[in-house]
């Protein structure tokens, strides 16, 4: 699923843009104008420009930030193992950490407002709650004990740490086909309010983003190991 061309219109029309569109495109960018107290939801048809007007906020520092958040659907690794953990930590990793906590705050928000909808996603926030935890988990093992020890050339007994997380992405695997069905494919129901477009939007990326993460690792990073070890210790 390429989301590239879903994403933001560049940054000098973003300024144009309404700021409930923005909200919905741009996956992250709620949390920006909830800080900001920037009404994307009931006020959400203002332009950002006369939205940061009205609030007294400098338009291009906004943009600014809004601009750190446009990330490319593919994103090219690089090959040599040291290089491709450090683009999975600040590709993967960090972003991973900044989704899940304002995709569990948006469906809070949606399932408490619109619980008496037919449509309402029950149940979403606490999965969502769930993945954070074992995501977060599952990262905290990979920084400290795997990537160490594939960043120093790796030894017989690392297939082993990834034995262990190749199981453990398969369960990340079987909870975004949980997300997925909660969220009916990340597709709102005609009339959802903006938060509600912007959660299945968020979640959208958050799909593409551990997907490509998990095929990275899987197939890119772990093989290059994986014949070492299984040659050390049959």
């Amino acid at each position: 699923m390429n989301h590239a061309a879903t994403l933001d219109h560049p940054t000098t029309d973003r300024a144009q843009q309404a700021i409930g569109q923005i909200a919905v495109n741009l996956p992250g960018s709620t949390a920006v104008f909830r800080r900001l107290k920037l009404d994307f939801c009931c006020g959400g048809q203002v332009a950002l420009q006369t939205a940061c007007e009205a609030k007294g906020l400098a338009l291009q520092a906004v943009l600014d930030e809004l601009a750190q958040l446009d990330r490319p659907a593919t994103q090219a690794a690089p090959q040599a193992p040291g290089a491709m953990i450090d683009h999975i930590l600040e590709r993967y990793h960090a972003v991973h950490r900044e989704q899940l906590p304002e995709l569990i705050r948006m469906a809070r928000r949606v399932e408490a407002v619109h619980r008496d909808s037919p449509d309402v996603p029950v149940g979403l926030a606490a999965h969502l709650e769930a993945m954070e935890a074992e995501l977060l988990e599952h990262m905290e093992k990979e920084e400290t004990v795997l990537f160490p020890m594939l960043k120093a050339g790796g030894t017989p007994m690392v297939r082993h740490p990834i034995g262990v997380m190749r199981d453990e992405h398969t369960r990340h695997g079987e909870q975004l086909e949980r997300l997925m069905a909660l969220s009916h494919d990340a597709t709102p129901p005609f009339g959802a309010c903006n938060t509600w477009r912007a959660l299945y939007a968020g979640i959208a990326q958050l799909s593409d983003d551990l997907i490509n993460h998990i095929h990275l690792e899987n197939n890119l990073l772990f093989p290059q190991f994986e014949p070492k070890a299984a040659a050390c210790c049959p």
